[in-house]
């Protein structure tokens, strides 16, 4: 029998690129991609995470900032890109924040098992 694959890779670091992305159009301006670029470029090498040269990172950026407008979280029209609401969500920071939260929960659940477990002895032991 066949098993399902997993289709996608899932990076577990900072996504400096969208991240950057998120910070130049969450500004709520419309912008060329060229210009996208320049403030994306001037803000990864100001964070000193420009790597793999101008022409990777901007098909780098290209594909990101496809990616970002088939979620429905930027709008294209011709040329220009301008971020809608909920853009902030493709952010690192609101990814690990999401992750951290699921890993709170099951946490919180474990806990809670174990505490009835315990109470479930504790109660068969006084019998």
């Amino acid at each position: 029998m066949a098993t399902a694959s997993k289709t996608r890779f899932s990076r577990r670091v900072t996504d400096h690129v969208t991240d950057e992305l998120v910070n130049v159009l969450a500004a709520g301006e419309t912008y060329e991609f060229k210009i996208l670029f320049s403030k994306v470029y001037d803000g990864l090498k100001v964070k000193n995470a420009v790597s793999g040269g101008e022409e990777m990172l901007r098909l780098r950026c290209y594909e990101k900032l496809q990616s970002l407008a088939n979620r429905g979280l930027v709008k294209k029209t011709g040329k220009s890109y301008s971020g809608l609401k909920g853009l902030e969500q493709a952010s690192s920071v609101f990814q690990f924040a999401k992750m951290d939260a699921a890993a709170a929960a099951a946490t919180a659940a474990s806990a809670a098992a174990a505490a009835a477990a315990v109470t479930a002895t504790a109660t068969a032991v006084a019998s």
